[in-house]
Formats: C-alpha cells, sequence, structure tokens
C-alpha cells in the first residue's frame, strides 16, 4: 500500500480490452504520454466478441493490426443450418461480395477477441507500453489541471485524463455518476462457451435448430481447436436458467444435434448471458470520459459490441492526444459525445433489432442466422459540428460524399509512380489535405508548411505532384470532377472534414481546431 502521488501527465487508461488497447495505440503512436492498467490478472483466452467488421478492419489498418487480424483469422466460413436433426443447407451471404477501390475490405473475419486482444497487445509493446494486469481503478477525483485515480492498491496516480474502458460493469462509470438507461431481460437468456469436439468439421458454422425455436450453435473458432458454443440454458425447476457446464452443454448438443459419438471436452469458457441493452446519458465528465461496453452494451446478434468499442477509441484517439499536447481548444473533446452517443443509440437499435430476427431466423427450416447479418457500421458524422459546410462547387455530385463521412480508399500512384493506396497515405496521424488540380497546387504547398504539426499536404495530379490518380478512383470516390479543381481535407480517423476550393477555408478549419470552444 502506498499513498504517493505518481505523476503521469498523460492518459491513464482504465480497462485493457479492444477499446483500451485500441486507445493506448492511437495515443502512443501520436506521441501522448498513456499509461493502460486492467482489473485481470493475465489476459483472458475466450472467444466472446468473434468478428470484426469490414469499417473496423479498415480502422485497424490505420491502427497497424489488420494485416495481423486477417493472417489469424478467417473471411470465408459457410453457415450449415439443420432442422430437427436435418441438413437444411449451406449458405454464405458474402458469396458475391467484392473488394472495390473505394472499400478493400467486402467482408468481416472471423476471430476469437482474445486474439484480437493479443493483437493488439503486441502492436502496444510495439510502442514501449505494456498492459499493467491486476490494476484496477477504484476511484478518481478530478479538478481543472487533472485527475487523481486511486488503484486498487492505494495507489494515486495523477494523469491529465481518465478513460473508462472497463465493461459493463465499470467502475469509472459509477464513480462518474451517469446514468445507465436500458434494461435487462431476465427472460432472454443464452449460455455461451468454447470448447472442443472432435469429429465436427471445422469448415461450416454448424447451425443446428428445432421447430421449437431452440438449438445450439457449433461455431469453429480459426487458429484454435475450439468452437465457440451457443444455445439457449437448460432451466430448473423454477424456470431459472442453470448455470452452464460442460454436462449441460452436452445434454443440450446431444438433444438438438442429434449427432451420436461426439463428445465435447475441454472447456475453456463457460458463460450465462442474459439480453442487456443499455447506454449511458453522457460520455464525458470534465476530464474522465468512457468507451466501449463501459459507456453502451448491446445484445448478443451482429457482433456490434467489440466493433463499436474499437470505433468509440478511433474517435477519440485522435483528439485526446491533441488535448494532450495542448494543439486542440477546449470544445474538441466535446465532439467526442456528439459524434458517438447516437453511434451507440443506433446500434442498440440495431443489435436489439437483430436478436429478434435471429430467434425468428431460427423457426423457419429455410432460413439461417445469415438473415440477421449486420448492416455496415461507420459511415460517417454527417450531424457533428466538426463536418464543414462543403462550398457546392467543390464536387460535381454532392450526394457522393459530405463532410462528416468515412474517406473512401482509392488506388494511386506516389511521385515515383509506385501504387499506393490513399488508406496508405491516411496512415499518418494528422489531418491529410488533398489537393486536386495544379491550379491548387501552390496553396497545398504553403498549408503544408504552414501547419506541419497538424496536416499532411499532397497534391494530386498537379504539376510535380505527390499523387497520381491514374485511373480516376479518386476522383471518382470524392464525387469530383473530371480536372476540377478541389480540396479535400481528411480527419485523423479518416472521416471527410471539409470539401471546397478555397485554401482560406482549409486555414480557417485547422485553426477552428485549435481554438475550438467548449460547448455551452
Amino acid at each position: 500500500m502506498t499513498d504517493d502521488v505518481v505523476r503521469n501527465e498523460g492518459v491513464l487508461i482504465a480497462g485493457a480490452g479492444p477499446t483500451g488497447l485500441t486507445l493506448a495505440i492511437e495515443l502512443a503512436r501520436r506521441g501522448a504520454g498513456v499509461r493502460i492498467v486492467d482489473a485481470a490478472p493475465a489476459p483472458h483466452r475466450e472467444s466472446r466478441g468473434k468478428g470484426l467488421q469490414p469499417r473496423t478492419l479498415e480502422v485497424l489498418e490505420d491502427v497497424g493490426v489488420t494485416g495481423r487480424a486477417l493472417a489469424a483469422g478467417t473471411t470465408r466460413l459457410p453457415f450449415r443450418k439443420y432442422f430437427d436433426g436435418a441438413h437444411v443447407n449451406d449458405t454464405d451471404p458474402f458469396a458475391e461480395a467484392r473488394p472495390t477501390p473505394d472499400a478493400p475490405y467486402e467482408r468481416g473475419v472471423l476471430i476469437g477477441q482474445w486474439q484480437v486482444e493479443r493483437l493488439l497487445r503486441e502492436r502496444l509493446a510495439e510502442f514501449g507500453i505494456a498492459v499493467e494486469a491486476g490494476t484496477e481503478v477504484t476511484g478518481f477525483e478530478q479538478d481543472e489541471d487533472g485527475v487523481t485515480a486511486v488503484l486498487a492498491d492505494g495507489e494515486r496516480v495523477r494523469a491529465g485524463y481518465l478513460v473508462g474502458c472497463d465493461g459493463g460493469r465499470s467502475r469509472v462509470r459509477k464513480a462518474m455518476g451517469v446514468r445507465f438507461d436500458g434494461t435487462t431481460d431476465e427472460t432472454q437468456s443464452m449460455v455461451v462457451g468454447d470448447v472442443e469436439a472432435e469429429g465436427i468439421s471445422r469448415d461450416v458454422w454448424h447451425q443446428w435448430f428445432a421447430s421449437d425455436g431452440s438449438g445450439v450453435m457449433l461455431c469453429p473458432m480459426p487458429g484454435t481447436n475450439s468452437f465457440q458454443f451457443q444455445a439457449g440454458p437448460e432451466l430448473d425447476a423454477g424456470g431459472d436458467p442453470l448455470p452452464p457446464s460442460l454436462e449441460s452443454f452436452q445434454r443440450i448438443f446431444d438433444r438438438y444435434a442429434q449427432v451420436p459419438g461426439i463428445t465435447l471436452t475441454d472447456p475453456t469458457w463457460l458463460s450465462l448471458w442474459r439480453v442487456n441493452v443499455r447506454m449511458v446519458d453522457r460520455m464525458r465528465v470534465g476530464r474522465v470520459l468512457l468507451a466501449g461496453d463501459a459507456a453502451h452494451i448491446h445484445p448478443i446478434a451482429g457482433g456490434l459490441g467489440m466493433n463499436t468499442g474499437i470505433q468509440d477509441a478511433y474517435n477519440l484517439g485522435w483528439k485526446l492526444a491533441l488535448a494532450t499536447a495542448g494543439q486542440a481548444g477546449p470544445g474538441l473533446l466535446d465532439t467526442y459525445e456528439e459524434e458517438r452517443l447516437p453511434v451507440a443509440a443506433w446500434t442498440l437499435g440495431i443489435s436489439t433489432d437483430l436478436y429478434a430476427r435471429v430467434r425468428e431466423a431460427v423457426k423457419e427450416p429455410g432460413t439461417g442466422v445469415e438473415a440477421a447479418a449486420p448492416p455496415p457500421m461507420g459511415a460517417g458524422y454527417r450531424w457533428s459540428s466538426l463536418a464543414a459546410t462543403a462550398t457546392p462547387a467543390a464536387t460535381g455530385d454532392p450526394a457522393v460524399l459530405r463532410p462528416g463521412d468515412r474517406a473512401p480508399d482509392a488506388p494511386c500512384l506516389d511521385a515515383s509512380g509506385n501504387p499506393v493506396r490513399l488508406f496508405e497515405v491516411y496512415a499518418d496521424p494528422r489531418f491529410t489535405l488533398l489537393g486536386f488540380g495544379a491550379e491548387v497546387a501552390g496553396a497545398v504547398g504553403k498549408l503544408g508548411a504552414e501547419h506541419d504539426d497538424l496536416l499532411q499536404a499532397f497534391t494530386v495530379d498537379g504539376g510535380g505532384s505527390d499523387l497520381r490518380d491514374h485511373e480516376g478512383h479518386a476522383r471518382r470516390a470524392y464525387g469530383i470532377r473530371t480536372s476540377a479543381p478541389a480540396l479535400v481535407l481528411v480527419r485523423p480517423d479518416n472521416h471527410i472534414a471539409l470539401l471546397t476550393r478555397d485554401p482560406v477555408e482549409v486555414a480557417d478549419y485547422l485553426t477552428r481546431i485549435t481554438t475550438f470552444p467548449p460547448k455551452e
């Protein structure tokens, strides 16, 4: 026990799940001081949220992890459905999906959550930062200059900001005093776990359903010998769910799969899951913020929880880094809640609807869980105060793209004629300015020099251009008329900040970031 205050003038992150780890990397790669702690004594090995959506793969490409995730997981796993023991069909809902120049990931990747966390920890270690396991934030006090957090062993940590990424039972959220509105439906529950099952094919996701609406699913987890087991629980005499066990998993499997001779073994995770639909009314109180499950918890359908948390962290990271460095106006952090709270509300509605659709789909022989595939996430923040009004003449078709939207990818050539994708260009942690046409080339160079700490600038198809849109994909993706001059300002989290032809608007936007007024 110690009462000493350890100074850490950066950011303290409570919780080292996918959200906290992504945030730590985003801060570290921008040079911000960061310390990340987690209450668990060691990393878990549970599959939990087992899928990364296409937009999350775009985010993690910027973070530096997508290639590793694709190597560890799989993007192609057909669904095999059985009804009352009989094989019905094999389907792949993404069989016709193809990557496009503006969207390189046409489908998500199946990968265990523990594997995602391992990859993120490895990436964080490349910045010299390790998770402090067995260390929990139990309380805090804050003032105008920072936060003093109290750890479970009595250590007092001084930080510029504290971010609670500590899950649905978040102690940081409880200490903040924010509401966590929503419901827990005790009548709807599921048992979930990781088990081995020798003799079952690992080439498909098995889904056995019965006419009473019950069933069991076994999903092979890539890179392991395990399957994720999902089913309705066994009930006691009073109708309450029995605690999960390997024995109950076996009984459920035998009842619905009707495949003799298969024994479930080696359980590494057994859990009872209840339908929780909750979100906070605020994601920030002063210098303390929330992200991921600490701010919103979802029904299991669609795997939206892990994806939403990673995207929370991606939105917050660059803003928090600028605030920590003193480069942002006091109101920039307000835009985190402004942008992400509506996304959380949307996701709660979508995941609740998906869960209901799954429950209905399993009752029909001709349909499957693939019928409840989630819609794409990460479309953008058109409502945000960071979404500057586009100059009408800046684009040939303003309906194609608007400020606040996700910035599309496109293949280009660099100054040496080598292939380069815009997503590779955007990997720099600063804002990116694309200047299309020779008419704006001089202004682009001047803006890049004047705002070097905040901006990287590229001319596209101008005299001595940095990038060449050799196939026209960039202009088409950004709605820019052929040969028309245009300036496209892209945020550090790869969303459109500004579309214009006027360099003054770009300079004014960047100045606004550094002087951003607080929310009234």
